[in-house]
């Protein structure tokens, strides 16, 4: 079988590519005394010589970022951050807004304030929109900004303007759905291996498993963005509910006729660019894509996913060392002692050696041991933990948000080392019922009340 190189080299050919042309219209620009990064902002903002001229100083200044190291880039950014509002303008914009002595007089000065205090950077950002792939060097810009961000507050203003422009420029009426299979592209292809988030495609044979006819793999794209993906799900078209992600993904498994599946299952979704992380795109593809496979297929009355939990594995380690007082029946601390590696004071100690065990999800008799007390711990992390309003676990928080019902709780989810590291091996199918979509939304968005099946509220009470 062979193995899928990463598309490290398929982005540096466009790179590349990119900055060819780039350089190409920079070499338009005529050479300045002075050609500091921040002279050349000052030429883009200056709009000397037309159009033409001023996407030539654009394409200029963008292959002059692509070309430094990240000490510069960081410098760039923040030369680009200090291109804040004209404190003049806005001064003097203010003072004809007091002095203004009738409705019409104010309604100008308003006009002529907000336009000065918009930051003079937003218009070098908006620049970059008329070049050459330009938009998604905005987006990568972002990237970077974010990655800054933590260690510099003098990015942060610069960040809100950006998420801003691309929350405007990346509405979702602006976006077109299609469709990703195996007669797709291969640098499409290629990049959907780069971008999966959630389960990583490890062979063509597996990629093209992902594809068949009982799959289908559905993306966002940007029309100034046409060969790169925003966010796609992939979902397998199956009988029931499925609890386990091995197998949806074994590439031995039979294929199956798509038209006798009866449940749609949405394994995975991923963003693609960090650079648009904030603006939101998987509630209206999940909504979007409900709507495409039940006019396909008429039989199909589920639609769920199955979900990480990529959170749990990190709280319940917290609580299991804090202590669970009472959680424990008698059973179970005798059970949970008994399959334990070593001897233990507690329960809560002897769980926490088992997870701790390289493969305990192999070890029948481990998660015998461990399934009822990681289920009920599964359930109060994602019932009733909280940050605000908001479900702790950020999976939770977005399904919710969506307005699916949390169905299920599945130990052995996903068998991997990632799986148990993350997640206890858990995996949890939510559902989407297209006739309570609304009503969920309203109740977890307005209240933060979650709604979910009566055997997950179950594992609250026992």
């Amino acid at each position: 079988m062979s193995e899928i190189a990463a598309p490290t080299g398929l982005l540096d050919r466009a790179i590349r590519r990119i900055t060819s042309v780039w350089r190409e219209m920079a070499s338009g620009v005529g050479r300045d005394d002075d050609d500091s990064i921040e002279a050349q902002m000052r030429a883009c903002l200056a709009g000397r010589g037309g159009e033409v001229s001023a996407r030539n100083r654009a394409a200029k200044l963008a292959e002059t970022y692509l070309r430094l190291d990240a000490e510069e880039r960081h410098q760039f950014l923040r030369t680009l951050a200090g291109f804040d509002a004209d404190q003049d303008a806005v001064e003097t914009a203010l003072a004809e807004l007091q002095s203004a002595n009738d409705a019409t007089q104010r309604a100008r000065a308003q006009m002529r304030l907000r336009r000065a205090l918009e930051p003079r950077r937003i218009r070098l950002l908006t620049q970059f929109t008329t070049i050459p792939d330009g938009i998604k060097f905005l987006v990568d810009l972002r990237a970077t900004v974010l990655d800054m961000m933590a260690n510099d507050p003098e990015l942060v203003a610069l960040d809100a303007d950006l998420r801003g422009l691309l929350a405007n420029w990346f509405d979702v009426g602006f976006l077109e759905l299609r469709r990703i299979d195996w007669s797709s592209p291969a640098t499409l292809l290629e990049k959907l291996v780069g971008y999966e988030a959630v389960h990583e495609i490890r062979s063509w044979r597996d990629l093209k498993n992902r594809l068949d006819s009982d799959r289908r793999c559905y993306a966002f794209f940007h029309p100034r963005m046409p060969d790169e993906p925003l966010i796609f799900v992939e979902v397998a078209l199956v009988k029931g509910i499925a609890g386990n992600v091995q197998q949806l993904l074994d590439e031995k498994a039979p294929l199956q006729d798509p038209h006798s599946a009866d449940t749609a299952i949405f394994y995975s979704i991923s963003n693609c660019h960090r650079g648009l992380s904030g603006i939101s795109f998987g509630n209206f593809l999940i909504k979007r894509v409900v709507g495409l496979l039940s006019d396909e297929f008429r039989n199909l009355k589920t639609f769920a996913t199955l979900s990480p939990v990529p959170g749990f594995r990190r709280w319940l380690d917290t609580r299991l060392a804090e202590g669970l007082p009472g959680f424990f029946s008698e059973e179970e601390n005798a059970v949970i002692r008994a399959a334990a590696p070593g001897e233990h004071p507690t329960p809560e100690a002897a769980l926490a050696a088992i997870l701790a065990e390289r493969g305990w999800y192999r070890n029948a008799n481990l998660v015998r041991a461990v399934e009822a007390p990681v289920l009920r711990l599964c359930a109060r992390y994602l019932l009733q933990e909280s940050r605000g309003k908001r479900a702790l676990d950020p999976v939770a928080h977005f399904h919710l948000t969506n307005g699916a019902r949390l169905e299920r709780i599945n130990i052995l989810g996903d068998r991997s080392e990632k799986g148990a590291r993350e997640s206890a091996t858990v995996m949890v199918n939510y559902l989407y019922d297209p006739a309570k979509i609304e009503e969920y939304h309203e109740a977890y968005v307005g209240e933060g009340r979650r709604h979910a099946s009566s055997a997950v509220r179950r594992l609250l009470r026992s």
